[in-house]
């Protein structure tokens, strides 16, 4: 049984630069229809932006056509195919390196593997691996968000850098033994294992994150994510 997709969304700003109210509203629609479970409709896509549905109506089609998003069933618009192409094309060499270790490491410790780089104050998920011999085990969406300044994650990506006054605690003791670990901060029940990926010659800021409800494989994770984040690493310093 899979764990309850926490909804976290990806950011959008509620307010746009002067000049940039169309764009801005079509970016938040296909941000909100990216999240959305079962996709949205004009009427919802109306009362989101606080706009006239006519208008509503002419942003969905902008977006139909460009294939960003498409028509589904029962006046509802879904995610576009054109939207797989630009996740592929974030960070390609990160994530094919990083794909095949996330797989075994989901297997091997039977939890949810997640890669999640730093974009400003937060930890964004880019890619995930779940297990395929386990039944039970916690999903989560690609584009979700956390704070840095909560969660094994944020922890680990904050520890990739030198240490910065008033950082949280659990920051310094990441950097202090290789990995980062938190319980119940994002989800109830939720323990968390993350080791931040050291990358040279980049400002990108990356790391491998477990999620599980179990605390025994939590306790006993942490230096194999420690050992598969610096594989990564060496890897990355192998590419062309």
């Amino acid at each position: 049984m899979l764990g309850r997709v926490p909804e976290l969304s990806v950011g959008a700003p509620t307010r746009a630069r002067d000049g940039n109210q169309t764009l801005a509203r079509g970016l938040r629609v296909l941000l909100a229809i990216a999240d959305a479970r079962a996709g949205m409709t004009v009427a919802q896509v109306s009362e989101l932006l606080d706009v006239h549905r006519s208008i509503a109506y002419r942003l969905l089609q902008t977006l139909v056509d460009f294939d960003l998003v498409a028509r589904g069933g029962e006046g509802t618009y879904l995610p576009g195919a054109r939207l797989a192409t630009l996740a592929e094309a974030f960070l390609p060499a990160l994530r094919d390196v990083t794909t095949p270790v996330m797989r075994s490491l989901a297997d091997r410790l039977q939890s949810t593997i997640m890669l999640f780089v730093a974009q400003g104050g937060d930890a964004v998920a880019i890619a995930m691996a779940e297990p395929t011999t386990a039944s039970h085990h916690l999903a989560f969406r690609l584009g979700m968000r956390t704070s840095l300044s909560r969660g094994a994650a944020g922890y680990a990506l904050l520890a990739a850098q030198p240490s910065i006054p008033g950082e949280p605690e659990p920051v310094a003791q990441a950097r202090a033994r290789g990995w980062a670990r938190s319980h119940e901060e994002i989800e109830a029940g939720q323990f968390a294992v993350a080791a931040w990926i050291p990358i040279a010659g980049t400002a990108t800021r990356a790391c491998l994150n477990l999620i599980t409800y179990r605390e025994d494989v939590a306790d006993a994770a942490g230096q194999e994510i420690r050992r598969a984040a610096d594989q990564v690493g060496r890897m990355l310093r192998r590419q062309p």
